[in-house]
């Protein structure tokens, strides 16, 4: 399959779009620059038609470390993200910092007139999920505002989602999705270090700065639901707990219940507490034809006994985002997509707050009509 973004690339070149060779790369700054900041840079950076040219983190370890893993000599940097958006000479921005400061840095993006990519989820509560709304309801018309929902751009999601709206599996009868693997992040202690500012190196591990881990991970598959299934859902019920983070803040396993239209029941697992070595990430949508597992390695289709077909991921579907986001600032054909990412994240929300009132939730009294 022929990437959107690749097909862009070879029609429009970057000299044509921003004059002389010497400025035709999209000059990109970093806003966060840990691990996921870092990755998406270096994918930017090997990209042909852009380059990272200033970074931002509160941290000068981060920004040393980004440096040196993205092999940069001179290039700007700043602790404060508003000075790297003054910056008449970028063009767009990466914001990778700890989902609570999404929706601020979002706003302030829009409002600075860059394309945007933000990293998932749009925010930690509803509040924020509607300041990235309102957000994208002012983002300039000629710019691109993503986020790292990469699903959405990945070939095996396409073409499963392709086969699904075709008809290949017939009405869909039941779905579900989970995320079970191990923790992701590592704890560390910052020995003399203000206490406040150790937790938020630490932020994934307080619900007020990650939204919990339903929120900060499992966003992913809500998103993929909300996409196949069409919209969101009506309501949830479900439990969550801790096995391992006994002391934290957080959960480490959840199992919910969404009720989406037509009566079409989608359950939910998730879990970050199964040792190294067993791993299930993915989504199931089974019709009255047949079924659909797809994730970020393949797509499989089961057609019927003995009947499997199978597509398999190239590489990292991230790449198809980003690729898809530097394509669409070249060839004008832009994306503003604050509204869906944010009511994705919505999703994991209504979840959580059943989780924790171990009560059903509906949007009624949460949010109000979505």
């Amino acid at each position: 399959m022929t990437s959107t973004a690749a097909s862009i690339f070879t029609i429009v070149s970057p000299q044509s779009v921003r004059g002389s060779q010497a400025n035709s790369k999209i000059s990109v700054g970093l806003i966060g620059c840990g691990g996921r900041g870092t990755y998406d840079a270096k994918i930017t950076n090997s990209d042909p038609r852009a380059r990272i040219t200033a970074l931002a983190d509160l941290y000068d370890d981060r920004i040393e470390q980004a440096k040196a893993a993205l092999q940069l000599g001179q290039v700007d940097t700043f602790h404060e993200f508003e000075k790297l958006l003054a910056s008449p000479s970028i063009d767009a921005v990466f914001i990778a910092t700890p989902p609570f400061e999404h929706p601020r840095m979002l706003e302030a993006a829009v409002d600075a007139k860059k394309h945007v990519y933000c990293e998932k989820p749009a925010g930690v509560d509803f509040e924020g999920c509607k300041r990235v709304m309102q957000a994208g309801k002012k983002m300039d018309p000629k710019k691109v505002l993503s986020f790292g929902y990469q699903q959405r751009y990945g070939p095996v999601y396409l073409e499963a989602y392709k086969r699904l709206q075709a008809g290949a599996i017939g009405s869909v009868s039941v779905a579900r999705g989970y995320w079970i693997a191990n923790d992701p992040f590592t704890r560390r202690d910052y020995p003399g270090l203000d206490p406040a500012k150790a937790d938020l190196r630490n932020w994934f591990c307080f619900r007020k700065y990650s939204g919990d881990f339903i929120v900060e991970q499992d966003c992913h598959n809500l998103d993929v639901l909300h996409w196949f299934l069409g919209g969101l859902p009506l309501r949830a019920v479900g439990y969550c707990g801790r096995k391992v983070r006994t002391t934290m803040d957080i959960n480490d396993n959840l199992n919910l219940t969404f009720e989406w239209p037509n009566n079409l029941l989608v359950n939910f697992e998730a879990n970050q507490l199964t040792p190294i070595g067993y791993r299930k990430v993915g989504e199931e949508f089974t019709g009255t034809k047949g079924t659909l597992v797809t994730s970020r390695a393949s797509m499989m289709h089961y057609k019927g006994r003995n009947d499997v077909e199978t597509m398999e991921s190239k590489r990292d579907i991230t790449y198809e985002g980003i690729e898809q986001f530097l394509g669409r600032i070249l060839s004008g054909d832009v994306e503003n997509v604050a509204d869906r990412a944010a009511r994705s994240t919505m999703i994991a929300i209504l979840g959580r707050t059943a989780m924790y009132t171990q009560k059903e939730q509906t949007w009624k009294g949460l949010y109000g009509t979505v």
